[in-house]
């Protein structure tokens, strides 16, 4: 018995002597690499029709008016401007813009401001456009379009109709 363990101890001495020999003579190398990724500017425009909810009353003497909004999502930091067409209707401009019930036109515009005295449009023949800055994909931001139809207009009763505006954002 005395024989089997000091064999034991022996076999267990020589066992740790051994994985201590071997620890001595390992050797380790370290080495680094980097992580980069890369965001490029990127905007999304949200848009909503404009519905005058009031009917248009030819002798009334205040302008009809209504609101809509047109968002932008934009990466953070990325500036942008929001610019408007003046529609498909034929003879429409950005100073009057036309909306059409077969060959009858009602005038209207689209303005940046509540007092309806800046045209919104490509900034060309005074018109303005929206601008602002980004602060991530995940936050939309409202611009508010002032939409007017000027008094004393002469129109047939029907609903009138500008099919397309075109919002272009240039970032």
């Amino acid at each position: 018995m005395k024989t089997t363990l000091i064999k034991s101890s022996l076999i267990g001495i020589l066992a740790v002597a051994g994985l201590l020999a071997a620890n001595a003579f390992a050797a380790t190398t370290t080495g680094q690499f980097q992580v980069q990724a890369t965001v490029n500017a990127n905007c999304n425009v949200y848009t909503n029709n404009l519905t005058f909810a009031t009917p248009y009353d030819g002798s009334s003497a205040t302008p009809n008016d209504s609101t809509t909004t047109v968002g932008v999502r934009c990466t953070k930091s990325t500036t942008y401007t929001i610019r408007a067409d003046a529609g498909v209707t034929s003879g429409a401009t950005l100073a009057t813009r036309l909306m059409s019930n077969g060959t009858d036109n009602m005038s209207y515009n689209l303005y940046t401001d509540a007092g309806y005295t800046t045209i919104w449009g490509d900034t060309t023949g005074g018109t303005a456009e929206f601008s602002g800055t980004g602060t991530g994909m995940g936050n939309l931001i409202n611009h508010t379009v002032y939409g007017r139809i000027p008094i004393s207009q002469n129109l047939s009763p029907g609903t009138y109709t500008e099919t397309t505006i075109t919002v272009t954002v240039t970032y």
